[in-house]
């Protein structure tokens, strides 16, 4: 083998290691005063809508 033969051997010929399940994952408490946390409000949701007839007044 010739030198960048060697060098690629060394780099590439084990997978690299597994990454736990705890450290891929992070469980806190939802937050009903965040951006999220609008509560649905049946008497104001009507400006949450887009209608082109709404908006002509029609």
């Amino acid at each position: 083998m010739d030198d960048s033969a060697t060098v690629r051997q060394a780099r590439f010929s084990q997978l690299p290691e597994r990454t736990r399940y705890d450290d891929m994952v992070e469980a806190k408490p939802a937050d009903p005063g965040g951006k999220a946390g609008h509560m649905y409000n049946p008497e104001g949701q009507w400006n949450f809508f887009s209608c082109l007839a709404a908006d002509l007044g029609l």
